[in-house]
């Protein structure tokens, strides 16, 4: 069995999520502090930079519900009804009042980073399973379709 030691949650380690955030095509890259997609609690830093689309999703198990704490930046999270209709917008960012949120599950919702270097710590059940079409918003462009930017777009402009 390999010894785990603690991990520090500091500048560094966001700072190296952040970058490597940057660097991939999708702008964003998560950091886990869970060991394998089976462990039953996932904890993880999610570094997203603006631009990048989350597809709206929603998890239906109800052991699935998430936890987000911003550590560092600001998102704007968009929650919507199940005809895709917007229903609560909040920002949340460190030292504004709201620096995080518990999303149930069945709550159809996406979030999008509304500055460069943004950060959150995310906690869920584990273990991983991939998103089901149910899950997937019908009414929302996937990530990669040639809508997607403008529908992004348009989110975005709710946090101006």
């Amino acid at each position: 069995m390999t010894a785990r030691v603690p991990v520090l949650i500091d500048g560094a380690l966001l700072d190296a999520t952040t970058a490597a955030a940057r660097a991939s095509g999708r702008l964003r890259r998560h950091h886990n502090f869970h060991h394998g997609d089976t462990d039953a609690c996932h904890r993880l830093l999610n570094a997203i930079e603006p631009g990048s689309y989350v597809p709206p999703h929603r998890h239906l198990d109800a052991q699935k519900d998430e936890t987000f704490v911003v550590l560092r930046g600001r998102f704007g999270v968009v929650l919507f009804d199940d005809a895709g209709a917007v229903v609560r917008t909040e920002v949340l960012s460190v030292g504004t009042g709201a620096l995080g949120l518990t999303v149930p599950h069945g709550t159809w919702h996406t979030l999008l980073a509304l500055e460069p270097g943004s950060v959150f710590l995310e906690a869920k059940a584990g273990p991983y399973s991939p998103l089901a079409d149910k899950e997937r918003a019908p009414w929302a462009p996937a990530e990669g379709d040639p809508a997607a930017p403008a529908y992004l777009d348009a989110l975005r402009r709710r946090f101006d």
